[in-house]
């Protein structure tokens, strides 16, 4: 779907007119009196169509973010769902202020996921905000935004597409388009070089897979960089559960693994095309956790890249092995960091916790942390701080090594895998990390709001947002 701006005194005709309601009073008496016939009640995604009359009324609560992209959204798909080509909104003073919310839910309401029907429709359909006088600050505002829905959009494709589709390499071959469309630097580490480079707890994972494990490293330096970011994703494009076999129910939707190596894929994209003054790294550990006999082990004893050694007791907690020597990587190549931000669908626990649609924030800064949080919630995406204590840690205690990929409790799994990374964050970077765990949102099997069933594109708007506030 095709969104633009446009002046109402060009008196451009449109198909049909979407209109967003708080209160009823406000409402033309004809229309009030067919709503009311309809039982229209002014609540969030509550969509009536007045065929009639070519409208859409769009119930919302309160101007606010959610809201308001929610009302949108909703007004969207009931437009896209209808065979009218054109459609406008009306941008009064009050929606003015929330416009960001208007272009970004519209775009993300308009998603949907067909590279695998058989039959597709091809319709051109078309949004215009409709103001009473242009002005440059909106034109701003819906180019930025347009950016980075559309790099949500395009992250959400990535988690959707199949293990078989989506494999380390075409994480690679993904990258280096990024690379060479917006004259990035791309670096790649294959199994040797993760070999070379003594990075045995990613390597591990990925050695039964005859997919090889990548190691990939994006660069965006612009001039005069204000600071400068770090962003790491997990990345295991499927992920069986290894040795430590999942159940069959729970194998479905990892495909989804790849979510958090997505994120920083497309966050370090938009803020290249966004030519923000802030210099980004972003590494992905994309990896297949498969079963095989030459599979890493529960009993296995790993050595992560800075000589920490790991004992195995699940070989399905992975994912923070993989990340274990990324972090490592990254502290080591990359001098001068001030920030690291770590994104990965790490834990169920995280899920159990605080629900489907709730991303986890920990570190050891509480400041960096509140920013972080601050940052999610103005990105439109919903996020909580959790809290490290010294007696979870002893949970992760080994032995046998110097730290275990799993807790000997079953309580407090988000947490005890968020100080297990922290082992991977050296002394001088301790206050400069946030680990993000978007398992909840990252993908969930039905719709809400507008996201849709299936991949949600979760990490991409905060981080960018995250890294944007970071330039105030």
């Amino acid at each position: 779907m095709k969104v633009n701006i446009i002046d109402i005194s060009k008196n451009k005709e449109f198909d049909l007119e979407i209109i967003l309601v708080k209160d009823l009073k406000a409402v033309e008496n004809l229309d009030s009196e067919l709503l009311s016939n309809l039982d229209f009640k002014v609540k969030d995604e509550t969509v009536a169509l007045l065929v009639e009359r070519k409208r859409i009324y769009v119930g919302f609560e309160e101007f606010s973010y959610d809201s308001l992209a929610i009302a949108i959204s909703a007004g969207v798909k009931r437009f896209l769902s209808t065979k009218f080509k054109s459609a406008k909104l009306v941008i009064n003073s009050e929606l003015k202020t929330h416009f960001k919310a208007l272009v970004e839910g519209a775009i993300l309401g308009s998603y949907s996921f067909v590279n695998y029907k058989s039959e597709k429709e091809n319709k051109k359909q078309e949004l215009s905000f409709v103001l009473e006088e242009r002005e440059q600050e909106l034109n701003t505002i819906l180019k930025e935004s347009l950016i980075i829905a559309n790099a949500v959009n395009c992250a959400r494709d990535m988690v959707n597409t199949t293990p078989q589709d989506f494999t380390p390499k075409t994480f690679v071959k993904e990258a280096q388009k990024i690379a060479k469309d917006l004259d990035l630097e791309c670096d790649i580490l294959g199994e040797k070089e993760l070999e070379k480079q003594k990075m045995m707890s990613m390597y591990s994972v990925g050695k039964a897979s005859i997919h090889e494990s990548q190691l990939i490293h994006l660069k965006y330096k612009p001039k005069k960089a204000k600071t400068k970011v770090v962003l790491v994703g997990k990345g295991l494009t499927y992920d069986s559960g290894g040795l430590s076999l999942k159940p069959a129910d729970f194998m479905v939707t990892m495909k989804a693994d790849k979510s958090g190596g997505v994120a920083v894929l497309n966050a370090i994209k938009t803020i290249a095309e966004l030519k923000l003054p802030i210099e980004v790294h972003a590494i992905i550990g994309a990896v297949e956790n498969m079963i095989g006999g030459n599979a890493y082990k529960p009993d296995d004893i790993l050595k992560a890249k800075n000589g920490k050694t790991i004992e195995v007791r699940n070989t399905d907690a992975e994912g923070r092995l993989v990340l274990a020597d990324c972090l490592c990587y990254a502290q080591d190549e990359i001098k001068g960091i001030d920030y690291i931000f770590d994104f990965a669908t790490l834990t169920g626990a995280c899920v159990v916790g605080l629900g489907e649609y709730t991303t986890g924030i920990m570190g050891n800064s509480e400041s960096l942390k509140q920013k972080a949080l601050e940052a999610c919630q103005y990105s439109g995406e919903y996020a909580t701080k959790l809290d490290f204590n010294r007696y979870l840690k002893k949970c992760i205690k080994s032995e046998i090594a110097d730290v275990c990929n799993v807790s000997n409790t079953r309580y407090g799994g988000a947490i005890t895998a968020g100080m297990f990374l922290d082992n991977f964050i050296y002394e001088e970077n301790k206050d400069k990390w946030i680990h993000f765990d978007i398992a909840g949102p990252a993908f969930v099997e039905k719709a809400w709001g507008y996201n849709p069933y299936g991949a949600s594109g979760t990490g991409v708007r905060m981080a960018i947002q995250f890294i944007k506030d970071l330039t105030k």
